[in-house]
């Protein structure tokens, strides 16, 4: 079907952007006929998803649908987002659907991460609503014969002085939304805002409160079987062999996937496939080799690893005089340690595979898992659900792919895998050791007359992207190996996110 088709067939400002491929900044052109390739830096996430069907959808039936690649972690976005959207288009929050972060749907926003939800999607939003708003006003004007600055606009209706009166949903029939943002849109007055600004009840909270909503956790899609991977002793171990004969005749042991060194055993309930896989790895047989430095050695070998200096201040010019104080500080390595274990359900067909995660990156994780199984993007799916919390990056992404890996070999039936506590804690990307040295030049009165300030420290930055990045990976056939890690731009930064002070120091 045609995407004009599709559109004029829904009956509303409908989102194509599921079904079709992503946008580039060069279909369609401005309102002002500019070509889009020449058009200004558009505002937060509009600017790599441009269309605005890519965010808002006004149904036939008044309904107003709201999209975000960004992730509810606990942090309130799903409230905030939806006061942002509702104050420029002039809804109640309590009519519109939000819409969060899933390949089929959303814009690619990719990770939920360094507290940018708010500058980055709730920027487009705002922008996005707004337009939106502005096309609907001049839609009402001409079906209603009158000035568009004499309309009202109240909660999905649109009134002229005379009483006569439009919904969104009427002006909608027949339209279309797929349509280029503008760099500027016209913002509602800050004096006459109603929403944004002002207190409002979490969205989420009353069902996290009364136990009613639904974590990946809690996920239960019908024929759901329960899959447990065996995990190698120690990092950088092969599985040398095997004998599944044991584990394959205990109760509701279904099949025993395999893929080089990784493997799972799948089973009708959860219990059954705990007991069968601690048999599993009874009867696995490992060939190991030395892949971690002595643990009473960690910082002298962190600071002789290979390494790319980065200087990322450096102002001023030294002076003379003073007193010479230094320190250095260390920080071992440091899991995470979710409150719940990280789990995935995935669903594999012969028109792809679908993944429930709670990945902080469904479009990062997409592209990964479709390296690590080699197929094409699109024929793979990740829908984000809510997980055990993080701070960090944690094994959502890594539980994924376990998950897509059995499911490939498991079609029909949706598979659940769920890290047990010890796997979380022994496997999970820790955050980096470091070591930080400071050396200040302080005069008589205690001002500092010189600062320098270095860092030892990984990048900070593993999460998806490659297959690399993903543990199971590590473990098929051909096996995929760590990717060198990019560092992370000023002002995120990784390990020296917090290095340059506040301070104005002569020279640092």
């Amino acid at each position: 079907m045609k995407r004009r088709e599709f559109l004029v067939t829904g009956g509303a400002l409908i989102v194509s952007f599921p079904l079709l491929a992503a946008s580039t900044r060069e279909e369609g052109q401005m309102a002002s006929g500019q070509p889009a390739s020449q058009a200004p830096k558009l505002p937060g996430s509009l600017e790599k998803a441009p269309m605005l069907d890519s965010w808002i959808r006004i149904g036939g039936d008044n309904s107003v649908t709201v999209m975000t690649g960004k992730v509810e972690l606990g942090q309130g976005i799903k409230t905030a987002l939806i006061q942002v959207a509702a104050e420029e288009l002039v809804v109640d929050p309590a009519r519109i659907t939000l819409v969060t972060a899933d390949t089929a749907r959303t814009p690619n926003e990719s990770y939920t991460a360094g507290s940018q939800s708010m500058s980055d999607s709730g920027t487009a939003l705002l922008n996005a609503a707004a337009q939106v708003r502005a096309i609907l006003t001049r839609l009402a004007s001409e079906r209603l014969g009158v000035p568009a600055d004499s309309l009202t606009l109240n909660d999905r209706t649109i009134t002229a002085a005379g009483g006569k009166k439009v919904t969104y949903g009427e002006l909608v029939q027949g339209q279309e939304l797929h349509v280029r943002a503008e760099a500027k849109s016209p913002l509602r007055d800050p004096s006459e805002r109603a929403v944004m600004g002002k207190s409002m009840p979490r969205v989420d909270i009353p069902l996290k409160l009364t136990g009613t909503g639904i974590y990946v956790h809690d996920f239960r899609p019908d024929g759901m079987v329960h899959a447990r991977v065996l995990r190698p002793p120690t990092y950088g171990a092969r599985l040398g062999s095997l004998d599944t004969s044991r584990a394959e005749k205990m109760p509701g042991v279904l099949t025993i996937t395999r893929n080089g060194s990784h493997v799972a055993v799948i089973a009708e309930r959860e219990f059954q496939a705990i007991v069968a896989l601690r048999a599993l790895a009874a009867d696995a047989r490992w060939n190991f080799a030395p892949s971690l430095p002595d643990p009473g050695d960690l910082y002298a070998t962190l600071q002789k690893l290979p390494s790319e200096r980065r200087p990322i201040a450096e102002r001023g010019s030294p002076g003379q005089g003073g007193t010479t104080v230094e320190a250095t500080y260390r920080r071992p390595f440091q899991m995470h340690g979710s409150i719940g274990p990280s789990c995935a359900v995935a669903l594999a067909n012969d028109d792809g595979i679908t993944i429930w995660t709670h990945s902080q990156g469904v479009y990062p994780l997409r592209g990964a898992l479709a390296e690590m199984l080699r197929v094409a993007p699109e024929r793979i799916r990740c829908v984000h659900m809510e997980g055990s919390g993080c701070y960090g990056h944690n094994a959502a992404d890594d539980v994924a792919a376990d998950a897509a890996l059995v499911a490939v070999q498991f079609k029909g039936r949706p598979v659940r895998v769920q890290w047990m506590r010890e796997e979380e804690h022994g496997w999970e990307p820790y955050g980096s050791a470091m070591v930080a040295h400071a050396t200040a030049r302080v005069g008589d009165g205690g001002e500092v007359l010189d600062w320098q300030y270095e860092v030892w420290s990984h990048s900070h930055n593993t999460r998806p992207g490659r297959a690399g990045n993903l543990s199971p990976a590590w473990l098929i056939e051909p096996p995929f190996e760590l990717p060198t890690p990019k560092p992370i731009p000023q002002p995120t930064g990784g390990g020296d996110r917090n290095a340059i002070p506040y301070y104005r120091f002569p020279n640092l």
